[in-house]
């Protein structure tokens, strides 16, 4: 049986945001979902190292919670993970807007974050894509940014929930900003690096699926298998590389990556 929010996958990427499925997303659910008021906010809690590690938690569930725990999956490098075409078991017992029927009424987001101090900051590619992605689907069910709501808010009793850490009044000015058209354009991460010599091109903007020699040499820079291929292992330890040097860790090795690779003996 497929379930009503099939429609997720194209409403994001409409919205010029990376969607990966998960294999049998269509009819996964806990029985279909109601109308749509919303979308809960939530950070998975997960492992500090990969991009999207708590993806098999989000389908499966926990021991004491059966999944799926929520339609979406947002990858530490901005990619939606599509779970779920059904209901969810994210929200539990809570209320905003005077709707309590969370796991009916609102889609869950869960990105993933350990939640804590040691996976700080949070990558701009996994931000912007989660402003932009409640941008959507808020457009889409023809609400406003008011019917966003972090699992920390929705949650009863108060305090019962900590996610996300970020404030979600900002988070929610953001989002009605992209919504009515007033928001910045997302910082870009330049294509290529300065060039250290005029007239000479500088080395390029490297990322997952890229594959040559410059990808062997930032893998020898972190202490992995120098294979050539820049595949989820070069990208988690050069995220782990960012993380150490005060970086942004988003696994993308760009200008300021490549500066602090070359510094490294």
């Amino acid at each position: 049986m497929t379930f009503s929010l099939i429609w997720l996958p194209s409403v994001l990427e409409a919205a010029g945001l990376k969607v990966a499925l998960a294999e049998g997303w269509e009819s996964r659910g806990r029985g279909d979902v109601g109308e749509i008021f919303g979308v809960i906010c939530h950070h998975t809690a997960g492992p500090r190292a990969g991009n999207m590690p708590s993806l098999h938690t989000l389908i499966e569930g926990r021991s004491d919670l059966p999944g799926p725990l929520a339609q979406l999956g947002l990858g530490r490098d901005g990619t939606y993970y599509v779970i779920a075409a059904g209901r969810c078991n994210h929200a539990g017992k809570g209320i905003w807007q005077g709707i309590t029927t969370g796991n009916t009424s609102f889609i869950g987001i869960e990105a993933e974050n350990t939640g804590g101090a040691d996976d700080l900051p949070w990558p701009e590619v996994q931000i912007d894509a989660y402003r932009r992605g409640v941008a959507a689907i808020l457009k889409r069910v023809g609400r406003g940014a008011e019917f966003c709501a972090g699992h920390k808010e929705y949650a009863l009793p108060t305090g019962r929930k900590s996610d996300p850490p970020f404030d979600m009044s900002d988070f929610r000015k953001s989002v009605a900003d992209l919504m009515s058209g007033t928001a910045a354009p997302p910082p870009l991460i330049p294509a290529v690096e300065p060039s250290p010599v005029p007239g000479t091109a500088g080395r390029p903007t490297l990322r997952r699926g890229a594959t040559g020699e410059l990808v062997k040499q930032i893998q020898a820079k972190v202490r992995i298998a120098a294979t050539g291929n820049f595949g989820p292992v070069t990208e988690a330890a050069v995220r782990a590389f960012q993380r150490d040097h005060g970086l942004v860790p988003d696994g993308i090795v760009g200008p300021k990556a490549w500066a602090a690779l070359d510094a490294v003996v």
